[in-house]
């Protein structure tokens, strides 16, 4: 944890003081811990490169605004999600993961901690897309290591308000992603901003940050029925 703390400043200028590095140490406690297998990495080290500093990432590249919405599409074992929170706990934030023994998970981490305005959905991203008390209501959308780009996009706009932001945490396929997923960010109201590349300790393979702005709204029949947008994405007029 000593290391995380000095890690955390270097790279992205956070201080960590010790009951955010003791939530951040009970947190990968309880996933190791949890009888499902949450992960593949179980080694510290790697978890605190692979999982938390990246996680960490977003906090540097990005302008969090004060008491934003953020919520995390494909939590998954709540990365980057929980991590954001657990540093920025100013923040309002909803966790969307369709897997029930992940959620179950997830509840249990949010009560141990005590980690306030932290909304759990058991549900596919496409449909909670259409419902109203999640569309367009986020300042900020992100999502780790989820779907293509293309695909990626019809779930994660669709959730972001005008004027908000959809962050995707990429590999190195993030440019030739951005342009296969060029007309559906056009169709579904947002705009291509900037990447940002992510250096992290001992990981030679690109992290990249693909930042996208919500400049206009949805068009209602976005996101499509669930499994629709990974089996036929959006792709430019003929």
């Amino acid at each position: 944890m000593q290391r995380l703390r000095e890690q955390a400043f270097d790279l992205f200028e956070i201080e960590l003081d010790t009951h955010k590095l003791h939530q951040l140490q009970h947190y990968v406690e309880l996933m190791l811990g949890w009888e499902a297998n949450l992960t593949a990495i179980t080694e510290p080290e790697a978890i605190a490169v692979k999982h938390l500093l990246d996680s960490m990432s977003l906090l540097y590249y990005i302008d969090f605004l004060p008491g934003s919405q953020v919520v995390d599409v494909g939590t998954g074992a709540g990365f980057p999600g929980l991590v954001l929170k657990i540093l920025r706990p100013d923040l309002s934030l909803t966790l969307i993961e369709s897997v029930g023994k992940k959620t179950a998970f997830l509840s249990h981490v949010v009560e141990t901690l005590k980690l306030e305005r932290v909304q759990i959905v058991t549900a596919r991203a496409e449909d909670v897309g259409q419902e109203q008390a999640h569309r367009e209501m986020y300042d900020y959308v992100v999502a780790r290591a989820v779907a293509y780009l293309p695909t990626l996009a019809e779930y994660l706009l669709p959730l972001c308000k005008v004027g908000g932001r959809a962050i995707a945490m990429k590999g190195g396929s993030a440019l030739n992603e951005v342009a296969d997923a060029s007309a559906a960010i056009e169709v579904l109201g947002g705009k291509f901003t900037t990447l940002h590349s992510v250096v992290l300790p001992t990981i030679e393979e690109p992290h990249i940050l693909v930042v996208l702005d919500k400049v206009k709204l949805t068009p209602t029949a976005f996101p499509r029925r669930a499994g629709l947008p990974s089996k036929r994405p959006i792709e430019p007029e003929a």
